[in-house]
């Protein structure tokens, strides 16, 4: 299957399993603050700009925010989807605001309780904005519930565990990689999955043999363009690989600006946010074990060492590097393609189309970059990561597969389902 069926049978997939409440709201109610999407800028703020947390730990906290913010907004609005896993005694006149607050708060405070004062004043703030009264305070203790009950589900979840990466010397091997020579995230595929069984469900059949000629394409493609000089690669294909590889991910941004443009309630915003945080954690808790199970090198090794790998096709340049850092941990399957196609399938999905435009600023690129479909980008991540000289393209189409069947896997359970 050529990648761009793939893509498309992917978003197809999406579009043919899409939820059967139709999202048409007037956009006039998103020019009110949406108090889901506030905590969600709080929770960025809590998750990367203070605590700096790498992309694979980002993605169960937002996931643990999202799924207790959700479950209290739900509760109020009278249970009219399946909780995900408590739905708090509300009769629907508590405030809406107050309980996303209370459980947005919670939740980042039992996250980063060194965070507590700032967080504090951020919730404070929130709540002297709604008026004293029952409401609010029964807004209050839905959300501190609904948190609860999210904070105990993941005690002793696996999360930074023990767990290090296998260092190989052999031919396809992993080992960790310059410039930094670090090793990080080994625990991540380890993680309780929020809505998977297993973290091994969507088990691959494995990166190429070296000296196969599926290899040694992979190889040469990344080596000719991915290279820190290469000559092919244009600038649009610089400013795309540098802008997705930004640990200040630029989806953040993307789903809020989604949420304001399509003019969602706090009800179907919870609920995005939900769905889409929560399958992206368990596509790259998937993925990460598949980096533990297959360990294989990455670009910047193949290429220095590819005199070794037995492959005529291939020739080594041991003075090769990639555009991109690479990361610290093992190629096989793509950490950010599982991510992406998890993200932007499930955005199909819930808005049961595909061709809703939208942007995002990178730091690190220094760039804003426009699509016009949620196709288009998941199309994009995959080049970029060769382009990057980070990835085989083989790990991205892979990773794409992972973050499908994990969408799948979301969409045919009861999770997130209308009621009645």
């Amino acid at each position: 299957m050529t990648r761009r069926t793939l893509l498309r049978v992917g978003v197809s997939a999406a579009l043919a399993l899409t939820s059967t409440v139709a999202v048409r709201p007037a956009i006039a109610q998103a020019a009110a603050t949406n108090p889901v999407v506030t905590w969600d800028a709080n929770a960025q703020q809590a998750i990367w700009d203070v605590a700096q947390q790498q992309p694979n730990e980002q993605a169960r906290s937002f996931a643990m925010v999202h799924g207790a913010v959700y479950d209290a907004v739900n509760a109020i609005a009278g249970k009219p989807y399946q909780p995900y896993l408590v739905a708090p005694a509300a009769n629907g006149a508590e405030s809406t605001d107050a309980a996303v607050a209370a459980a947005a708060y919670q939740m980042l405070v039992s996250l980063f309780p060194a965070q507590q004062a700032r967080l504090q004043a951020q919730y404070d703030e929130a709540l002297a904005a709604i008026a004293d009264g029952a409401a609010k305070q029964g807004g209050i203790a839905v959300g501190t519930q609904a948190a609860a009950a999210m904070i105990a589900a993941r005690q002793n979840d696996g999360a930074f565990g023990p767990q290090t990466w296998v260092i190989g010397t052999q031919p396809g091997q992993w080992r960790p990689t310059p410039p930094t020579y670090a090793s990080a995230g080994a625990w991540t595929g380890h993680v309780k999955p929020f809505l998977l069984p297993s973290a091994s469900m969507f088990r691959t059949s494995g990166p190429p043999a070296l000296t196969s000629a599926a290899y040694a394409r992979d190889l040469n493609e990344v080596k000719r363009i991915g290279g820190v000089n290469s000559t092919v690669r244009t600038a649009d294909q610089t400013e795309a690989a540098i802008w997705w590889h930004d640990r200040h991910l630029a989806e953040w941004e993307i789903k809020r600006q989604i949420v304001v443009n399509q003019g969602l309630s706090p009800l179907q915003a919870a609920r995005m946010f939900a769905m889409v945080d929560m399958t992206e954690a368990d596509a790259l808790i998937a993925c990460y074990n598949e980096k533990e199970y297959w360990g294989f090198w990455r670009p910047v090794t193949a290429v220095q060492l590819a005199d070794t790998d037995g492959n005529k096709a291939t020739a080594g340049d041991p003075s090769w590097m990639p555009l991109l850092v690479t990361p610290a941990f093992p190629e096989y399957t793509s950490g950010h393609t599982c991510f992406t196609s998890a993200s932007m399938t499930t955005l199909a999905y819930f808005f049961h189309r595909d061709d809703i435009s939208f942007s995002a600023y990178s730091p690190a690129a220094n760039a804003t970059r426009h699509y016009s479909s949620f196709s288009q980008a998941l199309a994009e991540v995959v080049e970029a990561r060769i382009w990057g000289g980070v990835h085989f393209r083989s790990a991205d189409n892979q990773g794409v597969r992972i973050g499908l069947s994990v969408f799948a896997y979301m969409a045919a359970g009861p999770y997130f389902k209308p009621r009645r």
